[in-house]
């Protein structure tokens, strides 16, 4: 006998008829903010109404307005308006402001550069006087002539006594004295040197070398090998350079000119930037005038 098929009972769905209620809810709030709102913008304080207005027009013209300092927004005392700021007058000053904080940090850079070169010369003038010092405490300051200039501390071997015989690049014994003292004070500081050989303008070709170039090559040569292997200076410290009679150190056209353009320069050359150097010549100028 076939077993009776049960019945699926489906309940029915519950409906909500009242739901209408919220949204009918919802419209009455909205309608009464409505009115609300609309009441509140129809009670209009016309005083507090043009002192706003002025305001605006202040902060976008030149109209007076109690935010101009005329007359305060509210009453209490201590209270100060603030300034407006005109566009118009913004946009004028703002490239004048900027040209003065351009003009102020160029003062300030020009400053800078000015105090490094006042030290630095400070520095090589502290050198020419030690080294005047061991020259004068050897009997030999008079074989030596010191400056400073964009390059640096300048130490030209000068004297008649120690500079090189005609046509040859040997050392004089007066020069390898000057050499030794000159040494253990150079040493004793970090910059580059660049030796300097120099010949006369007497226009007569070199015995032993071809021109004045080769001459004056041969004489910076011997004045660097001579604080290398003697004086203990680095030769990574060390350069020669030749010039000839190109650089003649007074007019060749004075008396007595062809013994001080024939010599040698030792050059301490000075760490500093370009345009800090530029500045030396000025910085003693100043300092002859004091």
């Amino acid at each position: 006998m076939p077993t009776p098929r049960r019945r699926r009972v489906m309940e029915e769905e519950h409906e909500n008829h009242e739901r209408w209620l919220i949204t009918y809810a919802d419209m009455i709030t909205l309608l009464m903010v409505l009115f609300i709102v609309l009441f509140a913008i129809s009670q209009v304080d016309q005083k507090r109404f043009e002192m706003l207005k002025d305001g605006m027009a202040a902060g976008f013209g030149q109209s007076s307005s109690p935010f101009q300092g005329s007359e305060a927004v509210m009453p209490e005392p201590g209270t100060q308006p603030i300034t407006p700021v005109d566009p118009m007058s913004a946009e004028v000053e703002r490239p004048n402001e900027i040209e003065q904080v351009s003009r102020s940090t160029g003062q300030d850079e020009a400053a800078r550069r000015h105090a490094q070169a006042v030290a630095e010369v400070e520095r090589l003038d502290g050198l020419r006087r030690r080294i005047d010092a061991a020259l004068e405490k050897h009997g030999l300051r008079d074989d030596v002539r010191m400056r400073i200039d964009s390059r640096g501390l300048t130490i030209s071997l000068v004297s008649k006594h120690i500079v090189f015989a005609p046509n040859v690049a040997d050392l004089t014994p007066r020069g390898v004295q000057v050499l030794d003292v000159l040494a253990p004070v150079l040493r004793s500081v970090p910059d580059k040197l660049d030796i300097d050989g120099h010949t006369n303008q007497v226009k007569v070709k070199p015995k032993y070398y071809p021109t004045d170039w080769e001459l004056s090559a041969a004489r910076a040569v011997a004045v660097l090998r001579h604080l290398n292997e003697r004086g203990g200076i680095h030769a990574s410290r060390l350069s020669a350079v030749a010039f000839g009679h190109e650089k003649p150190l007074i007019d060749p056209s004075r008396p007595g000119s062809q013994t001080l353009n024939k010599r040698v320069d030792i050059v301490v050359l000075s760490s500093a930037d370009e345009a800090t150097r530029a500045l030396f010549d000025k910085v003693l100028r100043d300092r002859d005038r004091l």
